[in-house]
């Protein structure tokens, strides 16, 4: 897991990072997000190690980065954003070459390039020389190797620059697979909705300090406020604006054919309750939903308009 506590990161004159707190633990996907110079690579190259922060604490799975630098390498996998590929090799020779230096067998590599590869789409590339593929392909064959040595912990900064909806989708199947086996995951990202539909926690940073930080349905809840039900009827639905609307948690409704749309303030228990309440009047209810908004809209709201 990652801990960080009161990080400060400085340039010169200009504060990058400005005590900034964050916890992320095993099985998360903690998407950090902000306009340009917020301050989120720095907090990720200082989580890392690759640069000394002013001040501040880091804990990677209990060990303190800056003390014991060495151990905590040894479980963290960092994928920056544009990195370097060598272009004159074959895909499978890429990772063949990273799978030596991390040790891992010579009579174990094939297989375990063979995974990896699946993983992230590429396995009908593994022939192909790294300069033929495109930015999106080259992404996540980096992502690969980084996933090599099967770190506990992973940062990854901008994975989907340049990936194609194919790649997005298996870097979204990559990920949700990384927190079910219980790997901790940092990544930045300026496409908020693909995000949105992989990560457990999120964060918003502008100049340098974290505005907002949390469960993702706990921040919605926070800086959004109240939710918005959706519930359709089959059939007659004659009468049920009356029954929502004496519901002292719900708001305006908006109805199109058989479907209503209205806020709601209550939590599971009290949204459970109206449609039980629904269901017992004599209503097909065909669908019953609390309609999510995504981090574009949590993002614009908190105030930040420039993605990064």
């Amino acid at each position: 897991m990652i801990k960080v506590r009161d990080l400060r990161v400085d340039y010169d004159n200009l504060c990058a990072v400005h005590d900034v707190s964050l916890e992320i633990g095993p099985g998360e996907v903690y998407g950090l997000i902000g306009p340009n110079g917020a301050g989120k690579t720095s907090t990720m190259r200082a989580v890392v190690g690759l640069i000394e922060p002013t001040y501040g604490e880091i804990e990677i799975c209990g060990v303190d980065i800056r003390e014991k630098p060495e151990d905590a390498s040894q479980i963290i996998g960092f994928m920056p954003d544009f990195p370097p590929v060598y272009d004159d090799l074959m895909v499978w020779e890429f990772l063949d070459l990273f799978a030596a230096s991390y040790w891992i067998a010579p009579a174990e590599r094939p297989g375990v390039i063979e995974r990896h590869l699946e993983l992230v789409g590429l396995t009908e590339k593994r022939n192909s020389l790294v300069i033929e593929l495109s930015r999106g392909m080259r992404q996540r064959l980096v992502l690969a190797k980084t996933l090599l040595p099967d770190p506990q912990v992973l940062l990854l900064d901008e994975p989907a620059s340049g990936m194609d909806p194919n790649g997005r989708a298996d870097l979204k199947r990559a990920l949700k697979s990384l927190a079910a086996d219980g790997k901790t995951v940092l990544v930045s990202s300026h496409i908020l909705s693909e995000m949105s539909e992989f990560c457990t926690s999120v964060g918003i940073m502008e100049k340098g300090r974290m505005v907002v930080s949390g469960k993702v349905d706990e921040v919605m809840a926070e800086v959004m406020g109240e939710g918005t039900l959706v519930v359709e009827i089959v059939g007659e639905s004659d009468g049920l604006d009356f029954i929502v609307a004496g519901n002292e948690r719900a708001g305006a409704i908006k109805r199109q054919d058989n479907t209503f749309q209205f806020p709601f303030r209550g939590d599971a228990t009290a949204a459970s309750e109206l449609l039980a309440t629904i269901v017992q009047s004599g209503f097909r209810v065909a669908s019953f939903s609390r309609k999510r908004e995504g981090l574009e809209e949590l993002f614009l709201k908190v105030g930040a308009k420039e993605l990064s």
